[in-house]
């Protein structure tokens, strides 16, 4: 009997030059994606104080930002599949720039409020589009390894966003931070826009029969919504986290606001270097995150727990730095098989569907903590955390372990009936 044929899902592979450039390019647009986020986690205090508002009040002004953010998750992934990565994703840039300028204009709550939602809507439209993006730039070899680069830079985005900001907004006004990374980010739609590479061309015949459903596909499939409410555990740490640490180190340790950026790097670091580390792994263990995520949350629970009740502050920062280090290796995990399993047509919908989940968690971790730390202290939020970790590690048992049982969990054609070329060949170019 003839041995079976490899899998074209199979195997970590080395970047090739135009991967290379597309990971440069969505790394700088994910960066600068994740710092204007973060931005007014370092103001919010000069914020509550010009505008005289509780930190439930606070808590809300992030939480509007998430709210349009998450909502607009799986119509982004949706659009990239239907206009393309490359022109979604250069709206979507110039755009929420647009909208982190004008953050700086806001005159009261209310403006601020309408402002920040305004501008999770135009974020929110890109996650789905940048991973199409690498997904049609890499084979699937390489696709988690990527991603896996491209999405550190979150974590190395809160290593620059109070490295830059803090110095801004003790200087020269919480206004001025906002200003700064508006126009970084028309730099970036820039480079974006003008280098991107073309997709790698692809067989599209045999793949024809997934997209009977289209993206529905992916909206009906109980499985997709199972890595959904994983990445919400996970964000339920990082948002809360990123939320209120700068607020709580300021407020309640006394730091002054530079201080407690600089201390902030620290797990910022450790964590984008677990990002890097979770992605390789995946495409390693091809999938199968049971085995990276339940033990990672579970060491993450126990930190956030040493966390909440430290004594000190190099005690607080120790345990914050496991904590946010073990949760991300749990990252690109989560996509791991949707992204290495769904055909290319339907990586935007799935992507979006996915991030969405993470994004609602947004919604509700700021505000949460903002009224258990009105009402029961910092000790009670910081605990809140923990479901998160709970949450993500039931999730991760349950889900699909590899491509072919998630395929068979969506009724998609095996693999092996996929045809996914590996080596690129002269493509129709994709107009931004």
């Amino acid at each position: 009997m003839a041995p079976p044929s490899p899998s074209p899902y199979r195997s970590r592979e080395r970047l090739d030059r135009g991967a290379k450039i597309t990971v440069a390019l969505l790394f700088g647009a994910w960066l600068i994606d994740y710092v204007d986020r973060l931005v007014i986690n370092l103001a919010l205090p000069s914020i509550g104080k010009e505008f005289d508002l509780s930190r439930a009040e606070q808590g809300l002004a992030v939480s509007a930002f998430f709210l349009a953010y998450a909502a607009c998750q799986i119509p982004g992934g949706m659009l990239a599949d239907r206009f393309g990565a490359r022109r979604v994703t250069c709206w979507a840039l110039l755009i929420w720039s647009a909208f982190t300028a004008l953050t700086g204009f806001a005159g009261s709550f209310a403006i601020l409020l309408v402002v920040r939602f305004l501008f999770g809507a135009a974020e929110g439209i890109f996650p789905g589009a940048s991973m199409k993006a690498i997904t049609e730039r890499t084979t699937p070899g390489q696709r988690m390894g990527a991603n896996g680069v491209v999405q550190s830079a979150n974590a190395i985005g809160a290593v620059v966003a109070p490295l830059v900001a803090a110095p801004l907004i003790t200087h020269f006004g919480w206004r001025s931070a906002f200003f700064t990374v508006a126009g970084v980010g028309v730099f970036v739609y820039a480079a974006v826009r003008l280098w991107l590479p073309e997709p790698i061309p692809r067989d599209t015949e045999s793949s024809a029969p997934a997209m009977g459903g289209g993206a529905r596909i992916v909206l009906r499939s109980p499985a997709m919504w199972g890595f959904a409410a994983m990445f919400f555990g996970y964000d339920i740490i990082v948002w809360g986290l990123n939320t209120w640490v700068p607020s709580y180190l300021s407020q309640e340790r006394g730091i002054s606001l530079t201080s407690a950026g600089a201390l902030a790097v620290i797990p910022a670091a450790a964590a984008a270097g677990a990002v890097i580390v979770g992605g390789r792994l995946a495409d390693r263990l091809e999938g199968h995150q049971r085995k990276i995520v339940v033990p990672s949350m579970s060491v993450a629970a126990v930190a956030l727990i040493l966390m909440a009740t430290a004594s000190s502050t190099i005690a607080f920062i120790l345990w914050m730095t496991v904590a946010i280090a073990s949760a991300s290796l749990s990252y690109m995990p989560v996509y791991a098989v949707p992204l290495r399993s769904l055909p290319p047509e339907l990586t935007g919908a799935g992507a979006g569907l996915i991030t969405f989940g993470g994004q609602f968690a947004g919604v509700i971790a700021p505000t949460a903590m903002g009224l258990l730390a009105d009402r029961m202290g910092f000790g009670a939020a910081f605990g809140f955390l923990v479901l998160g970790a709970v949450l993500a590690g039931i999730v991760a048992i349950v889900t699909p372990q590899d491509t072919g049982s998630f395929r068979r969990s969506l009724r998609l054609p095996e693999p092996a009936a996929v045809g996914i070329p590996t080596t690129p060949r002269p493509v129709e170019s994709e107009k931004a």
